[in-house]
């Protein structure tokens, strides 16, 4: 089978954290099967691991050009494995895959976090007295647990992450085949040439997507979160809401922005276009005694990127609340739910020594990464802190509570624009008063005629479609322009950024074109 990642990814550290992956030069199955079973135990929730055959490695990273395997050797390995896979308890059965790295053949070992867990395996595998023994993951090692370790271990027991657990309500048919399509492309994933061989259940199967027997599959809700048309559908108010108080958190002025909505990875990328458009600013100023200006921004873009990220990452999904983004003068506020994990001490966040044991949505982090959205490694606070140092700014606050029912991230904006502020004797403008909900009838003969200079064929076809019916839905927008529902919203997006449309009204309202010409 192929990887649902990239190999040289894989291999270089890149995509998974590099205590998830284990390189040996060779085939020894009593240390490989160990670790087979440590991956399929863990213990940390940090969401199992690799281990690559045919690569030795030195200080922690692989030694390039690898060893390789000859075609004999993986021919052995991989009839060894049927039978040995047998002696693991309860049953388990790792994904391998053959690739080809720098014209040598290696063998990758897929060991992903179990749903029967806990495991335990021979301590030697062909050993004709063999004992059993759990194994778990401490640091880059595979070890034997203690008492302790072996009553949590059981303790844990069908505690699986939210995103890795079954939606038995829903098909896996409603898992989108085009946003999985575009997800390995951009990964640069073998697998993607297999998608024309390969059966939907069983593309999903190699990519751990689904869980059940085969006459009953559903999908983990990880794959509902990234490879979803509508995942608000399945998980309630899975959005982002963005409010500004242009005069302050004391007045009760305020206006919404459109909220976004959809898969995972769209929700990042679409708020931090937002951002980048609607709050990012930069400043220049000329310092005494330095023949260079310094330029300055309001807010650094990577830590906006590590906060939204990690807010989406890490959410409880359960819950029903949006992720909420509060625009002030001085400030910017970001707010999540649930909290951080209890694993996590209160007083970690005023050192900003924040080191997770487990993770809430493990799988949905090893999918953001591979897109490289988010790090892992529980480097956020700290990459957020140095960021804003580099920038001149203060530093951020992050707030929780007893409970962990809340994550807040206060980002100050930079002191020099904060002192253009209150120089201002005129207050931040609001925008114009929204219209009545009236829309022009479809059908309809418009009185004027819309401007699409310099747009895009697509966007040119949005803004025609909008001409004809100010009520068409964005659905019906990809459909006549026959391209991707997210493609279609994107273009959408961008009009509205662009100044070209606005929306009136919300969900049962209208589209009404900006720039337009009289007849």
């Amino acid at each position: 089978m192929a990887l649902p990642i990239n190999i040289l990814d894989l291999i270089n550290g890149r995509a998974v954290e590099s205590e998830r992956i284990e390189y040996k030069k060779g085939w020894n199955p009593g240390p490989i099967y160990r670790s087979i079973c440590a991956f399929a135990n863990d213990f940390d929730d940090i969401g199992g691991g690799y281990i690559i055959v045919g690569i030795e490695e030195e200080n922690g990273r692989p030694l390039l050009p690898p060893a390789g395997l000859s075609g004999e050797e993986l021919d052995g390995i991989q009839r060894e494995m049927i039978q040995m896979n047998n002696l693991i308890n309860p049953a388990y059965h790792p994904k391998i895959s053959v690739e080809e790295i720098q014209g040598k053949h290696i063998l990758v070992i897929w060991a992903f976090a179990g749903d029967n867990r806990p495991y335990e395996v021979p301590a030697e595998i062909k050993a004709k007295d063999k004992k059993y023994y759990y194994y778990i993951r401490y640091g880059s090692s595979s070890v034997r647990v203690n008492k302790n370790q072996r009553e949590e271990l059981i303790s844990q027991s069908g505690k699986t992450p939210y995103d890795d657990r079954p939606n038995t309500q829903v098909s896996f048919d409603e898992v989108s085949l085009t946003l999985v399509r575009d997800y390995l492309k951009k990964v640069e994933s073998k697998l993607l040439a297999s998608m024309e061989t390969l059966s939907k259940e069983q593309l999903l199967s190699q990519m751990q997507l689904l869980y059940g027997p085969p006459e009953r599959l559903h999908p983990r809700n990880v794959a509902l979160m990234m490879f979803t048309e509508n995942p608000e559908k399945y998980f309630p108010y899975s959005r982002v809401e963005i409010v500004h108080f242009p005069k302050g958190e004391a007045d009760p002025e305020f206006f919404e922005a459109p909220y976004i909505s959809g898969p995972v990875d769209y929700m990042i990328n679409r708020t931090m276009d937002y951002l980048k458009i609607n709050v990012l600013k930069q400043m220049t100023r000329k310092i005494k005694g330095q023949s260079e200006s310094l330029r300055v921004w309001n807010y650094p873009y990577e830590a906006f990127e590590e906060v939204i990220a990690n807010s989406l990452y890490h959410r409880e999904y359960q819950t029903r609340e949006p992720v909420e983004i509060r625009i002030y003068p001085e400030k910017v506020m970001v707010i999540n739910y649930g909290g951080p994990d209890r694993s996590i001490k209160l007083t970690e966040f005023q050192k900003s020594s924040v080191f997770p044991r487990r993770y809430r949505n493990r799988r949905l982090g090893d999918f953001l990464k591979e897109l490289d959205l988010t790090e892992g490694k529980a480097t956020g606070i700290p990459t957020i802190r140095k960021v804003m140092k580099v920038n001149g700014s203060p530093m951020p606050d992050f707030i929780t509570d007893e409970e962990r029912s809340f994550f807040q991230v206060n980002v100050p904006i930079h002191p020099w624009f904060l002192e253009e502020i209150e120089k201002r004797e005129i207050p931040p403008q609001i925008p114009p008063h929204i219209p009545p909900l009236t829309p022009p009838q479809s059908g309809d003969e418009p009185d004027t005629i819309p401007v699409t200079i310099g747009l895009p064929e697509k966007q040119k076809g949005i803004v025609q479609l909008i001409a004809k019916d100010p009520k068409v839905s964005v659905k019906t927008i990809s459909e006549k322009l026959e391209i991707n529902y997210y493609t279609a919203k994107e273009h959408v997006n961008t009009l509205k950024e662009k100044g070209v449309l606005e929306r009136v009204g919300g969900t049962r309202g209208y589209w009404r074109l900006i720039l337009s010409r009289p007849k």
